[in-house]
């Protein structure tokens, strides 16, 4: 069954890329899920190495959120948005670590699912909304929350989706735009029906248009929205089981497609049309990290039940190209692995090198182009969940565990632990990076940390 079910969703960390066009991480500007095209990097300032958010050594601001959120947060220039969902119980059950509990959470009070906009430089909240209230329409996982989808940012709009709780747009003064009501997106268990666990994948913005996978029960989709005003532009029907991952999006001049992962169709689509331009079967039965984008390559992994493979798609890819038998590549893909795939986490390709990190904190390292493993180790005791997603800037990655410790590793082909910090809370969310600054959600704060010397 669902052995380490658990985090399942998430994802946190979930989701998703972005607005490609702006210069987003010279600006500072972070704006879905993983930052610039899901990249999961920021280059060109200094980060920070040691901190300790319990007695506040490097830290900049700490901001209480309340309620539930394993929703990153995202950045356009002097802003800082995050969403969170408030239960009407006063500590509402979150399980995190190494378990395979299935059931979900009976909690039918009232929520608000809440947008909130920080100023960047002191952490205070400068307006917060409350997007929808009402007891919530599908239960969640004990591991996970009804605010896991990262918002999208484009410097004129904020687009925060709740699952079936709808999608919202917001002016950056905090303005309601306009709403959608997608209907039921129960995006739980596929073997096991009753068990519910939430909706976590992200939007994402793209000249204009909003672009949503939601993989679900019945009926499951991936469509574009006219930022604008909400208005459909195109649906891709998706013969697949639910899914909690975030799309990637991907232009050159010849091509402009979204990748999606997945169970029984990973693939890319047309970005102007849905038309379906390649599909790839097979993989872990629970897909949530999002596809990264690096030479010329689509880095897709998940896991889960029979398999847990990272697979190296050809950006030039055309119709059915699974695997067939024993392959191990083909005219499409370039490399791939069967049995060393994440869980949970979105993996990261930094230099030459990608990195990926299991649920069970095992980071392998590879070389992106050919997919030589060069090391492995295990980061913390084996004990600890890690969910969240890694992220890197300055020559350094961070990988965040459920427990609060983020472990900042040397980037290159020798593994170098240069610290391990303590967030003082549980993190499943994955960090943000705006010019040299790490931005790390906790159970119950958004905290700033610098590479200066802060002191409390």
């Amino acid at each position: 069954m669902l052995k380490h079910s658990t985090s399942i969703l998430l994802l946190v960390a979930l989701l998703a890329p972005v607005t490609a066009q702006d210069d987003a991480s010279g600006a500072g500007n972070w704006p879905s899920f993983r930052g610039p095209n899901a990249s999961g990097v920021a280059e060109g300032h200094p980060a920070p190495t040691r901190w300790n958010a319990e007695t506040l050594e490097n830290v900049k601001w700490k901001t209480p959120i309340p309620g539930l959120g394993h929703s990153s947060p995202v950045v356009w220039g002097n802003r800082i948005f995050v969403t969170s969902a408030v239960s009407g119980q006063e500590k509402p059950l979150l399980k995190v670590g190494l378990y395979g509990d299935i059931t979900p959470v009976n909690d039918d009070t009232a929520h608000r699912w809440m947008v909130y906009c920080l100023e960047k430089e002191t952490g205070r909240v400068v307006w917060e909304q409350v997007a929808h209230s009402g007891v919530p329409r599908i239960k969640r996982h004990p591991k996970s929350t009804h605010a896991n989808s990262t918002p999208a940012v484009d410097g004129k709009h904020i687009v925060a989706f709740f699952g079936s709780e709808g999608l919202y747009c917001y002016g950056m003064n905090g303005k309601l735009l306009w709403k959608k009501d997608l209907g039921l997106l129960d995006s739980g268990f596929y073997a096991v029906p009753a068990a519910q666990w939430g909706f976590a994948s992200s939007p994402v913005i793209y000249e204009g248009r909003i672009f949503l996978q939601c993989d679900v029960q019945k009926d499951s989709f991936i469509a574009a929205f006219d930022v604008e005003d909400g208005r459909e532009i195109w649906r891709a029907p998706r013969a697949d089981v639910p899914t909690w991952s975030t799309p990637t999006i991907h232009g050159t001049a010849e091509r402009l497609q979204l990748i999606a992962n997945g169970y029984k169709h990973i693939g890319g689509y047309d970005v102007r049309t849905g038309r379906e331009l390649w599909k790839l079967t097979g993989g872990g039965d629970i897909p949530v990290p999002t596809p990264v984008i690096a030479y010329d390559l689509a880095f897709i992994t998940n896991a889960h039940g029979r398999m847990a493979p990272i697979y190296a798609v050809r950006l030039s890819a055309t119709g059915d190209i699974s695997l067939q038998g024993e392959e191990r590549s083909n005219n499409f893909i370039a490399w791939s692995q069967v049995r060393e795939g994440s869980y949970m986490q979105t993996p990261l390709v930094y230099g030459q090198y990608l990195y990926n990190c299991r649920d069970n904190g095992v980071l392998s390292c590879y070389e992106a182009r050919s997919g030589n493993r060069i090391y492995q180790v295990r980061l913390g005791d084996g004990r600890t969940g890690f969910t969240a997603s890694s992220v890197a800037a300055d020559g350094k990655l961070y990988y965040t565990s459920e427990d609060g410790d983020v472990y900042v590793v040397k980037a290159g082909p020798q593994y170098e632990l240069l610290a391990q910090n303590r967030m003082g809370e549980v993190c499943m969310a994955t960090p943000a990076i705006s010019q040299g600054m790490l931005l790390v959600r906790t159970q119950g704060h958004l905290v700033a940390i610098t590479d200066k010397q802060v002191r409390p």
